[in-house]
Formats: structure tokens, sequence, C-alpha cells
């Protein structure tokens, strides 16, 4: 089980990128104003279209989240 120099040496240059790797992934999950951008940009890219327009999809959500709280703004009146 003695290993060569040669051998150690590899060992270690192995261990030694896992480690960076490592530590590049946990950097990445501890920015977290980079996370956020990167959230922000993905949802905003799932609510517009192409050219910029909320999605038909969107403004429905959006229509019915209003009418809600009318209505229950409404019944809270009455």
């Amino acid at each position: 089980m003695n290993k060569t120099p040669e051998e150690i040496q590899a060992d270690i240059e192995l261990q030694r990128e896992q480690l960076a790797r490592t530590v590049d992934e946990l950097t990445h999950k501890l920015d977290v104003k980079a996370q956020t951008k990167a959230r922000i940009y993905d949802v905003k890219d799932r609510s517009t279209t192409e050219s910029g327009t909320p999605r038909p999809g969107v403004l429905g959500a959006a229509a019915a989240l209003v009418a809600g709280v009318a209505l229950i703004s409404w019944l809270r009146r009455r």
C-alpha cells in the first residue's frame, strides 16, 4: 500500500481541485446579491414575452388578485 511520490502528488492535486470546486460552490451559494439578481431575471423572463410585454396568464392572475382584494374589502365594509 506504499504509494510512489507521483501517486501522492496526483492525490494531492485531485484533492486540491475538489476543494477549489467546493469553495467556488459555497462562494456562489453565499453571494446573496447574485442569487437575488438571478432570481429576478428568472421571474422576469418567465412572466414576459420576448417583446417585454406581460404574458396573458400574468395579467389574468393580477386581475384576479385585484378582484379578490376588492371583494374582501367590500365584504369587510358591509
